[in-house]
């Protein structure tokens, strides 16, 4: 099921960068990130939960605190010792607060709040499957050299990607990894760009890279084949095409297999060591990390889940890979006073609370060197659903929007991207506009193969085109109600960023 969390923002302002540093302290470059060997269960009284251990990353300190991991209570699960995040399972009730104590050990942590088997969910909305009918319908409007379905693509036009391909369709050289529900690869689009030796499951807070892991558990599990095909479906002749259709897609699952779909912190901190470690050069993020919409500094729990996943993505952008995420899809301003939010935990019960999202981090969108992309629908106006906010928001990129209605042979307002199973269908959300950016981000390391992270960023941004702030107030589903309040000016303001990203550029 489409997790609806997906995929947000990377909060490069400069004064989120600063609190987080100052207030996590966190970790040098480091050379390797391989897990650890585990070690033997304790019995203890309460729920079975996982915990997030983050240590300073000298040997000695390490072992001291795997020793008092299974001192009090606790089984390794997984060791990631060169950023110094240790992934722990335990039944003790008091095991976080007794670790928090223990000497060396920077932030510990629950990364859930019911036991290991919890059930829950949050939904983006089912997708809208084609079938073999409409199928046929469309691809009967196809023009000369476009794919079968391409005249329902609008969001390839909006950002010029067709013409883009005809002049280069990416290297073979760079790798998108999709941190998501897991792709299917035997997609007649997806398979010809798809790549194994870069794929696997990192449900358990361990990387798993047996053949076939990284797929999706069921049809259920669409949103990950989705991106992918967004990112990368080949000019084949067959379906739909990719905004960079030349470059490689891989799939590092992270989402859980049963009914919830949630992603976990210990599942993001192993997705971004793994995609750090196998050459990934860059990685689209459609979702927060679960339990928490916001992540508040002020709570142990929290604080640990965003210093885990925060050094290793820090990691993995140390190894030459940028990390794109979403801005999420509750219309949220990440640059005001406070938020409401009313989903969270979404594994337990959740409860309403105000938060300040400069001291309550979205993760991983708000960590420092993520691009955060907002979205936009074929009007190029912002997606009603869209999270915004000035001096977060770098960029924005299709994402689809029911209420802007393209002159298509759907007239569908959606993306129309690769579902499993050979299938077709449409999604919207931020999680929709976060792969077309990390798309083009990979053009861009295409025609540019030496840039950094950081210089890729900036090329994002120098190459987008921005529509500025609306003349009129924003009322993005017509209701007659104003929806969001723009900041900024033409050149980055709080809707787009510096503005919606241009496949045509890129390449030129």
């Amino acid at each position: 099921m489409a997790h609806l969390r997906s995929r947000r923002r990377l909060a490069l302002a400069v004064p989120v960068v600063l609190s987080l540093t100052a207030s996590l302290g966190f970790l040098p470059s480091v050379a390797s990130a391989a897990p650890a060997a585990g070690t033997v269960a304790r019995a203890a009284d309460g729920p079975n939960l996982a915990y997030v251990v983050n240590t300073r990353t000298d040997h000695r300190t390490i072992e001291s605190v795997r020793r008092e991991i299974v001192r009090n209570g606790g089984t390794v699960v997984a060791g990631y010792d060169r950023i110094g995040v240790i992934v722990a399972h335990s039944a003790n009730p008091d095991f976080g607060a007794r670790m928090r104590a223990v000497r060396g050990v920077d932030s510990a942590g629950a990364t859930r709040t019911a036991p290991l088997s919890a059930a829950g969910t949050t939904e983006e909305g089912a997708a809208q499957v084609l079938s073999r009918a409409e199928l046929t319908r469309l691809a009967a409007s196809a023009a000369a050299g476009e794919e079968p379905l391409e005249a329902d693509q609008w969001d390839l036009r909006a950002i010029g990607a067709d013409r883009a391909a005809r002049i280069n369709p990416g290297s073979r050289n760079v790798t998108v990894g999709v941190i998501d529900t897991g792709v299917d690869d035997t997609h007649p689009d997806i398979a010809p760009n798809f790549s194994a030796s870069q794929s696997a499951n990192c449900v358990s807070g361990k990387a798993d890279t047996t053949y076939g892991a990284w797929r999706p558990a069921d049809a259920d599990h669409y949103h990950g084949t989705h991106v992918a095909g967004e990112i990368a479906a080949a000019r084949n002749g067959i379906g739909v095409a990719g905004v960079a259709p030349g470059v490689k897609v891989a799939s590092i699952t992270v989402a859980q297999p049963d009914s919830t779909s949630l992603f976990y912190p210990e599942s993001v901190v192993c997705a971004f060591v793994f995609a750090a470690d196998h050459g990934i050069e860059i990685t689209n993020n459609s979702y927060y990390v679960d339990p928490w919409l916001y992540n508040c500094m002020d709570d142990p729990d929290q604080r640990a889940i965003v210093d885990a996943v925060n050094r290793a993505q820090l990691y993995a952008q140390r190894k030459g890979t940028l990390n794109v995420a979403s801005a999420g899809n509750s219309n949220d301003d990440l640059d005001a006073d406070a938020i409401v939010d009313d989903s969270s935990p979404d594994d337990s019960t959740a409860h309403t609370r105000t938060v300040d999202p400069h001291e309550c981090f979205d993760v991983p969108t708000q960590l420092p060197g993520v691009v955060t992309v907002s979205a936009v629908g074929v009007k190029g106006a912002k997606s009603y659903y869209s999270s915004y906010g000035r001096g977060v928001v770098d960029v924005a990129g299709p994402g689809g929007d029911k209420y802007q209605i393209p002159d298509t042979p759907s007239k569908n307002g959606r993306i129309l991207s690769t579902l499993p199973n050979n299938q077709y269908g449409f999604l919207q959300g931020t999680s929709m506009a976060s792969p077309h950016v990390a798309a083009v981000a990979a053009l861009l390391k295409s025609a540019h193969p030496h840039a950094t992270p950081a210089e890729l960023q900036a090329l994002l941004k120098a190459q987008a085109d921005n529509p500025g702030c609306p003349t009129e107030p924003y009322d993005g589903d017509g209701d007659g109600v104003v929806d969001a309040t723009c900041a900024g000016g033409k050149r980055v303001n709080g809707f787009y960023g510096f503005g919606v990203v241009n496949a045509l550029r890129a390449v030129k």
